[in-house]
């Protein structure tokens, strides 16, 4: 593993060197692989908040100081929202909570007898909110990228005339990290009459996205996965269907006049932001679109392709160990693998991973069920006397904070978990998660509650 060993991590987050307890009582520096799930804050993020905290005011409808800066910060981070995506003047900033918000809030706006094409690689919010508000048309798990490719076009020239149609596609695979053709799919969408949304959460963070030269409508991410926990998304594109829908929610700050049975709305972005935003969370988004581009998205991408790299090799040294990949032929991958370790239950090796040797992953079926049937049709292993209802892996994510360490830290883990070696014994809880039997780790000094449920005490 040598090899993984020069890779440096390009920028610094808020608790990049945290120590975390062991069982047994000694600590050892966190190696965060949950990137996939939610990020930590970048340092730049957290000084900008901590900068415009005191200065937090009403937004928009204040005439104190505090609060024309803030809505002035607040009508700002559209700005960078925007340059971050490569949108266009003309083009929305909407802000949401994340990147589920955004794709309801869009789903809400199809026009009446709108057909949405999507397939079964996509997370659930990508997936359901078209459910309730149009005809969706589900497509298999792609098996290469040219069957992507040609499923869409099928599936779009069956769809001529048939009324407003929209491709909704991930930007990247959530579970097996494979990249999407974003640009030629909407090349097909648009030659079709359609229009193409793209769910960026996990892209965003990972490769620049040149909205207006890819021709893309609209475009999602969460702030919590662009290292801005902080409780803010954006939805960003076309004015079409959104300046025509009813308010998203109804409320304050929607509207220029209520009357005694109806009200007149306000335009966009207005219409759909009612009540008062989350102007703190707005900041942390832009101050990390900001941070990101000033590191250079294209350096950004070069390092999540090395650590893709090395994260594979890592994994292909494990014995017994095994990874799922959508596309064999993928030119372009994130860094980020799914995979099964044979004789140990995804929940119990992430478990192990983190108790035993610092190292957080995540487990489970990542909110892409009809992608793990698909990916382990099996099922994962299940523990002795419990029943999996449904598939199961372990992945692993990394980005700007992490390192070759990181990936050295995760191979030697992962080896002498494969030979046998856990120092505690493992049983599973009515949630499905695993615990040690006995957990002598303790919360930070301080911290209200028990800290660990004691299984089988």
């Amino acid at each position: 593993m040598a090899a993984a060993l020069p890779i440096a991590p390009i920028a610094p987050v808020v608790g990049g060197d945290l120590a975390v307890p062991l069982l047994g009582g000694s600590e050892a520096r966190q190696v965060n692989l949950d990137h996939a799930a939610s990020t930590p804050a970048l340092e730049a993020v957290w000084r900008a908040v901590a900068e415009f905290l005191p200065w937090y005011a009403s937004v928009h409808r204040g005439d104190g100081y505090p609060s024309r800066l803030s809505t002035a910060r607040y009508e700002q981070a559209r700005q960078s929202v925007r340059r971050f995506l490569g949108a266009t003047s003309d083009h929305v900033v909407l802000f949401t909570r994340n990147t589920t918000d955004a794709v309801n809030l869009l789903a809400r706006s199809c026009p009446p007898g709108t057909t949405v094409l999507t397939t079964a690689a996509e997370h659930h919010a990508n997936l359901l909110p078209w459910r309730r508000y149009a005809t969706v048309v589900e497509l298999p798990a792609p098996t290469s990228r040219a069957a992507l490719l040609s499923s869409y076009r099928q599936a779009l020239a069956e769809s001529r005339g048939s009324g407003p149609v929209l491709v909704a596609t991930t930007g990247a695979s959530n579970v097996t990290g494979e990249v999407w053709p974003i640009g030629e799919l909407a090349e097909l969408a648009h030659r079709a009459g359609a229009r193409i949304f793209v769910d960026a959460a996990q892209l965003a963070p990972h490769r620049p996205i040149d909205s207006s030269a890819l021709g893309l409508d609209w475009v999602a991410l969460s702030g919590h996965k662009l290292y801005a926990p902080f409780g803010s998304g954006a939805l960003v594109g076309s004015s079409a269907w959104l300046e025509a829908a009813d308010p998203y929610l109804q409320g304050g700050g929607a509207v220029r006049r209520v009357g005694a049975t109806g009200a007149e709305l306000h335009g966009l972005p207005a219409r759909h932001e009612a009540g008062s935003p989350n102007v703190v969370g707005a900041v942390a988004l832009a101050s990390a679109c900001d941070t990101l581009g000033s590191l250079g998205m294209d350096g950004v991408a070069a390092h999540d392709r090395e650590l893709a790299g090395s994260l594979h090799d890592v994994l292909g040294s494990v014995p017994g160990l095994t990874t799922y990949r959508l596309w064999p032929d993928a030119g372009d991958v994130m860094a980020l693998a799914t995979f099964n370790l044979a004789g140990h239950p995804p929940a119990e090796l992430a478990a192990v991973l983190s108790a035993e040797h610092g190292i957080a992953v995540r487990s489970g079926s990542f909110c892409a069920h009809r992608l793990l049937e698909h990916l382990v049709p099996d099922g994962a292993p299940a523990a002795p006397g419990c029943e999996r209802t449904l598939p199961g892996a372990v992945r692993a994510s990394l980005g700007v904070s992490s390192s070759g360490d990181d990936l050295g830290r995760l191979g030697r883990a992962l080896r002498t978990v494969a030979a046998g070696g856990t120092r505690g014994r493992y049983r599973q809880a009515a949630d499905g998660s695993f615990l040690p039997e006995r957990d002598d780790r303790s919360w930070p000094a301080g911290w209200p509650g028990a800290p660990f449920a004691t299984v089988g005490a």
